[in-house]
């Protein structure tokens, strides 16, 4: 169960929500799809198209060349001292994991449609069937859970039961869950009257998991819930916890220090499953970027201090002595400075 906590407006968290399906197309899964947004006939035709291997290394020079071009520009205004230092490796891994996909254009309808997918829209299922509410759950979590144990048990996904048929994998892509679309009112109250529909839901759906043959992405709008409490309870009932934080609207947009990135990855919690300890990542500091066609994750490293910056340092620093020595009493702070220097 993978909880993925949704950028402010959305954008770069179903850009990895449609991924993750889209992994799921190449690899020959079956897919489940629900939303109460966005029709999931649409998100499927929004999918990313899959870079085959030649076109990847194709990418990948172009991205190359590209970057040395900007590596030389950058090397005329970094300072000597910093030009003979090591390069860091931006990848967090150095081997080919999965496919690549190019953000440019979409799938071809013909390769989603020739796998089994199951869709599940809200407003159809709500009137399809009356409303109902069980276990202190709201009726949406409810149809939910219920259409996902339907798929599992009829699809042959149920671990318990000898299949019958080949083996495959159900992804399930959740968008958007504990929003006010889902009938839920985290959101809305500090006392919320189905307070704990979330986790209870949660609760039945990973335990769903854990007997089938499945896995599962939810995105969740975590900057609309402010009870720590739920957010905790949330993070206990996953197995991996990331959230994305775009720089749309930050001051960091306009930092020059943060001119290569569209924002960061915050890795909350890593799988621990069947085991006494977590792995430990070698970093935690990640960020993300929108190439031209690639959606990339790296390691923030930032650029080292230029010497505009460190003169208009000192001339500030000048000027503050200089306005000491005028006035007659800043001799003392000077000569401490001095020594503490």
């Amino acid at each position: 169960l993978v909880f993925t906590e949704e950028d402010k407006y959305g954008l770069y968290s179903n850009l990895l929500f449609k991924y993750f399906l889209a992994e799921g197309v190449v690899c020959g899964h079956e897919l489940f799809v629900a939303s109460a947004k966005e029709h999931p006939d649409n998100i499927l035709k929004e999918l990313p198209a899959p870079l085959l291997d030649d076109t990847y290394r194709n990418e990948l020079g172009e991205e190359a060349t590209a970057v040395k071009s900007e590596d030389f520009q950058d090397s005329m205004k970094i300072a000597w001292r910093y030009q003979n230092l090591p390069k860091m490796e931006a990848s967090p891994t150095s081997t080919k994991f999965g496919h690549y996909y190019d953000v440019s254009k979409t799938m071809p309808p013909e390769l989603f449609q020739s796998r089994n997918w199951h869709s599940f829209y809200l407003p159809e299922e709500l009137s399809l069937q009356p409303k109902m509410k069980t276990c202190n759950m709201n009726s949406a979590y409810t149809r939910l859970l219920q259409s996902i144990q339907r798929i599992i048990y009829q699809e042959g996904f149920d671990g318990s039961d000898p299949q019958k048929k080949q083996k495959n994998i159900l992804r399930i892509g959740i968008q958007s869950l504990g929003s006010m679309l889902w009938g839920d009112d985290i959101c809305s109250s500090d006392t919320p009257e189905d307070i704990h529909s979330l986790t209870k839901f949660l609760y039945v759906l990973r335990a769903l998991l854990r007997k089938s043959l499945s896995a599962c992405i939810i995105t969740v709008p975590a900057h609309l819930i402010q009870n720590k409490a739920i957010m905790e309870r949330v993070t206990n009932l996953s197995d991996m916890v990331v959230g994305l934080e775009s720089f749309i609207g930050s001051e960091r947009e306009t930092n020059p220090l943060y001119k290569d990135y569209h924002g960061l990855v915050h890795v909350h919690q890593i799988p621990r499953l069947n085991s006494l300890i977590c792995d430990v990542s070698d970093t935690k500091d990640l960020a993300f970027r929108l190439k031209r066609k690639l959606f990339t994750i790296e390691r923030l490293h930032l650029p080292p201090d230029l010497s505009d910056t460190v003169s208009r340092t000192s001339k500030q620093d000048l000027a503050e002595s200089a306005k000491l020595l005028s006035s007659g009493c800043g001799a003392m702070a000077i000569g401490k400075k001095h020594l503490d220097f």
